[in-house]
Parts: structure tokens; sequence; C-alpha cells
């Protein structure tokens, strides 16, 4: 753990998906190798896959075409591709991902608290609710938003604020816990707390360098370092 002071008790706390609650790589890793595959390129591997997620299947179609994080692929290959992708992530959403530990224990330990909880993803809705029902953790959240839902996604506060006003909670007494800059940059600009997870995924940067007010190796610290 990061910090030794204590956080101040939020009235919401909004989670992400994808490298906070879910280690969701080993099936996107299957579904962008079968989408080389199908289009006659070069498998790209878990570890590259690890290193490309967080911003949505979209991004993560178009930097697996392009091997690299930063760029854009030819237009007609990608509109090729994404769909091939998305029809192999409907069937793989959660074969092969599962919660990371500690997820269970913390969602547990949050609905005795009293505290209006909810979910945050850049991710689809097709993708996402399937995901959280299956992996027995959807009924934990009052709310759940997703990618598609909103105009604009994190690291854009929109998600969050939008959130925070259909739990009619105030932005100030609310918390996000994240792993990414995207989740840091999000929660700073909608003026919520941010705790993020150590083992998420952030393109290989420490996600302390974006300083988070507390980073813990499991969410189940959460009871630890917020003033109950």
């Amino acid at each position: 753990m990061m910090d030794t002071v204590l956080l101040p008790r939020p009235d919401m706390v909004l989670i992400d998906v994808d490298g906070t609650l879910v280690d969701s790589v080993p099936d996107l890793a299957y579904c962008v190798d079968a989408m080389m595959n199908e289009l006659g390129m070069p498998e790209r591997g878990e570890g590259r896959v690890r290193h490309w997620v967080g911003n949505g299947v979209e991004r993560l179609v178009k930097r697996a075409l392009i091997d690299q994080l930063d760029g854009e692929p030819d237009e007609a290959l990608f509109a090729k591709a994404l769909p091939v992708f998305e029809a192999l992530y409907r069937e793989n959403t959660s074969k092969r991902s599962c919660l990371y530990q500690g997820v269970k224990e913390s969602l547990d330990f949050l609905k005795t608290t009293g505290v209006r909880i909810g979910c945050v993803t850049n991710k689809a809705s097709q993708f996402t609710l399937p995901l959280l029902q299956d992996l027995g953790v959807h009924d934990y959240f009052e709310i759940t938003i997703c990618g598609d839902m909103v105009e604009r996604k994190k690291p854009d506060p929109m998600p969050l604020l939008q959130a925070a006003e259909q739990l009619e909670t105030e932005p100030q007494a609310s918390m996000m816990l994240g792993d990414s800059m995207s989740d840091v940059k999000a929660a700073r600009a909608a003026g919520f707390q941010i705790v993020c997870m150590s083992y998420g995924y952030n393109h290989g940067e420490d996600i302390r360098d974006y300083n988070p007010d507390a980073v813990v190796d499991s969410m189940a610290e959460i009871k630890d370092i917020i003033d109950w």
C-alpha cells in the first residue's frame, strides 16, 4: 500500500472492469490471435495484448493491426477486422477471464458499508454485461455505465459524472477504483477520489507516476485505507 493516512469515506464507489475487477487479457488475446489468423497476418500473443488493452475494443484492434500502441491502420483493413474480432469476442467474453484475487471479498465488504456501488467502463455493453453476469458480480452494481452508453469515454469525466447524477451523489463525495491513467484523469476531472490497482493495464507504465490518492495490490485492501 502507498498511503498510511486514511482516505475519507465516499458516498459512492465506481469501479472499472478490465484490469481492475477482471483479468480479461486471456480472452482478448485469444480473439486477437484468432482474428489475425483469419486475416492471414501474424499472431500478436498475450504479452503484446496485455500492453495494448485499456482503451476499448476498437483501439485494441487497431493496435493489433499495426503491432504498436499508437497510430492508425489502413481503413479498409480495420473495417474488415473489427467485425471479425467482435464476433469472436462475443463467443469468448468470459471463457478464459477471471476476477482478480480480493475482488469478491471487497465487493462483499462494500455492500456492508451502505455506499452506492457502480461500474464504469470503456468496454461496450454487449461484452461488459455478459462478462459481469458470467463472473457473478453483475448484481453488486446499482448502475453499470459502458463505453457505448455515453457520448465520451474515460479519460473524459462524463461517465463518472453521469453515474453520480443517476445515483444522486456529489462528485466530491465519490471514489473511483481503477488501474490506468485514463481512470486517474477521468476521476481528477470529475472531482472524485481515485484509488488504483498496482496490477492493472497501464501500457507498461507504473500507475504511481500518475499520483492517484492511493495504490493497492488487492482490492481487498480498500477496507484498510478508508476511514469507514
